[in-house]
């Protein structure tokens, strides 16, 4: 009887580590999709901002931040998606999707209100982008994307003295140190295996 009880025991804690394991490893594939999708999508509004700006006529130029709004449903569907195949909410992944959520709705006030001012948007979203970085980087463990959220902080300082012609390079920049970076070596670390235990 008291050999069964052990034995029970033991393979409730192999449950429960696997448990433990699949979480995370479903942690850190949302997180690499997300940052890795979102920061091509602004990398490529951006340098696209930044050259139809310098080198055209064309009047509005910041027309291409409108790919964001298909982004948006596309971040979503896949959130729901993955989240409803993984089957298993920790709290750490319900703090990360808020987190993300809060800084979609933040984004869009900020976006309202200084649509007298466009100028002040790109620094304004960055230190906020910076923030939600940082929150993901300590959920999932991950360094590098805390040192990434670092990076937004800094360029959206940059963003702001700079002026308008440094402020869309500012804004691609961030998007290279702050998420592409960072998110290509989260999918190298999910592919590997090297998975922390949350």
């Amino acid at each position: 009887m008291e050999n069964q009880e052990k034995m029970m025991t033991g393979e409730e804690s192999l449950h429960i580590i696997t448990e433990m394991i699949n979480r995370t490893k479903g942690n850190i594939r949302q997180a690499s999709f997300h940052i890795l999708f979102w920061g091509w999508l602004l990398f490529v509004c951006s340098i696209s901002e930044y050259l139809l700006h310098k080198f055209t006529n064309w009047a509005t130029p910041w027309y291409v931040w409108f790919l964001v709004i298909p982004g948006i449903f596309v971040s979503l569907i896949y959130g729901y998606v993955s989240g409803r195949r993984l089957r298993i909410f920790t709290y750490a992944s319900m703090v990360y999707m808020w987190t993300w959520l809060a800084f979609l709705i933040a984004g869009t006030v900020i976006f309202i209100v200084t649509s007298k001012d466009p100028e002040v948007f790109p620094p304004l979203i960055l230190s906020l982008a910076g923030m939600a970085t940082l929150i993901s980087g300590v959920i999932i463990r991950f360094r590098p994307l805390i040192a990434g959220s670092i990076t937004f902080w800094i360029f959206a300082l940059t963003a702001y003295f700079g002026g308008p012609d440094i402020e869309s390079l500012s804004v691609s920049v961030a998007m290279l140190t702050g998420y592409l970076i960072p998110g290509y070596l989260l999918k190298r670390k999910e592919n590997n295996n090297e998975i922390q235990r949350a």
